[in-house]
């Protein structure tokens, strides 16, 4: 267990106050994980937000509903397992769903009350989000690429939950940790996630001096060569 943190909650809060998602991937860098960002499209729905918490990640699929029942129970059902996804939440995780198409909203108000009082940290939407005013007046932090008020309920389904995931190119599993502010959203192996973390707060001390030898008056050259960061 690293020096800095003790816990899932302690270091995501240390993260919050120490660091930005730029300083993660720039560790994950070095350890040869180089394709963990999502799309430069997903972002935080105000620039301020911040997400940090566990992957809880959510399959969607494009449903058309019609006068056919089809052959399987989930045909039958508004959303398919939707609500049952949003219900198994739990502290400190970000519900994260791909699968759709972009012609619907996968999240939304009332998805984000559920998700708070399950104690989430969050939701990034491979897709669309609505309901942005009641959204920014709870608080949860969410990434989505937009906003768009069509509704999913006759247009897809959550088909399964808890279960590997894949967004560009950038698989995701339960228990991945989903970092994402203004600059982007990323993804950090569970396996990577101490040492990730670790580094980037020693990158961020490392910064903090390059940042008063640039102010006083220092070269970008000379400043490399002493503290090889930049």
């Amino acid at each position: 267990m690293s020096h800095y943190w003790s816990g899932d909650k302690a270091l995501f809060e240390l993260a919050k106050e120490k660091l930005f998602v730029a300083l993660v991937g720039d560790i994950l860098d070095t350890m040869g994980l180089q394709k963990q960002f999502l799309s430069p499209n997903l972002k935080p729905i105000e620039s301020n937000m911040v997400i940090i918490g566990r992957a809880m990640p959510v399959l969607e699929a494009d449903y058309f509903q019609s006068e056919y029942s089809g052959n399987h129970i989930l045909s039958a059902k508004p959303f398919g397992l939707m609500f049952h996804a949003l219900d198994d939440l739990k502290a400190n995780e970000v519900y994260i769903c791909v699968g759709g198409s972009l012609r619907y909203a996968q999240w939304g108000g009332l998805m984000s009350m559920r998700a708070m009082q399950c104690g989430a940290a969050g939701a990034v939407i491979h897709g669309y989000h609505r309901d942005t005013n009641e959204i920014l007046r709870l608080g949860l932090p969410v990434a989505s690429f937009g906003s768009y008020a069509q509704d999913q309920g006759p247009r897809g389904k959550v088909v399964d939950w808890r279960v590997p995931v894949e967004l560009d190119g950038v698989k995701v599993k339960p228990g991945d940790v989903i970092y994402g502010d203004r600059d982007g959203v990323l993804v950090i192996p569970e396996q990577a996630v101490d040492d990730a973390f670790h580094g980037a707060f020693e990158k961020a001390k490392s910064e903090s001096k390059v940042f008063s030898a640039l102010k006083n008056g220092m070269s970008t050259v000379e400043a490399f060569d002493k503290f090889g960061i930049m």
